[in-house]
């Protein structure tokens, strides 16, 4: 079979299949289930590069692991959100901000990708710093974003797609961003559990 198969995909492979679940609950009039989705996907992504480095990789294990990485972001930190963005409201004219958004995401992904392969030809040390806001802050935007909805209901759409069309260009700025040790995967996963447990509470 084409691929590699080992324990260090696992958790990427589970990220995308809940990206997938959220898409069919966004499109099945279940956005709060998708919200779940997009949070588990970020968990899984908040984890899964350091499971990859406990096993010693072949260089084409390695570059498989970069993009089949981006793939999984690319659908689940930039389709998911635009999936819901659109459900929320498919009539709105405001359909070409979740497009530019994945546009956004994608170019972002594959400017990485090239980036990151250059970058392993000359050092093997881990990134220290994120050029532009990485695409999987989706995970922790647009979960916060959507416990505004009962408070906005007639317009949240409009809220949220402004929301989408600035990290959109976040996306895309070039800037450096400190990226997070292990104490502040921590501090991320703390957020996301709030995260969860505001969603639970506030959104219906």
């Amino acid at each position: 079979m084409l691929g590699f198969y080992n324990y260090t995909v696992i958790v990427t492979y589970l990220g995308l299949v809940s990206a997938i679940m959220g898409i069919f609950s966004a499109i099945s009039g279940q956005p709060v289930v998708s919200i779940y989705c997009l949070i588990l996907s970020g968990a899984c992504d908040m984890f899964d590069g350091k499971i990859a480095r406990t096993r010693e990789r072949t260089t084409q294990e390695q570059k498989f692991g970069i993009q089949i990485d981006s793939l999984s972001d690319l659908v689940c930190f930039g389709v998911l959100p635009a999936v819901i963005a659109y459900t929320l409201n498919p009539s709105s004219k405001l359909w070409f901000i979740p497009v530019i958004y994945v546009l956004a995401a994608l170019i972002r992904l594959a400017y990485f990708n090239v980036t990151e392969e250059e970058r392993q030809k000359h050092t093997t040390e881990v990134r220290k710093y994120y050029e532009g806001l990485p695409v999987t802050s989706a995970a922790v935007i647009f979960p916060i974003v959507y416990c505004l909805k009962q408070f906005t209901q007639g317009y949240f759409h409009i809220i949220y797609n402004c929301f989408m069309i600035f990290v959109a260009l976040l996306f895309l700025l070039r800037f450096k961003l400190k990226k997070p040790g292990m104490k502040g995967i921590m501090v991320f996963l703390a957020i996301g559990i709030l995260e969860l447990a505001l969603v639970i509470f506030f959104a219906k």
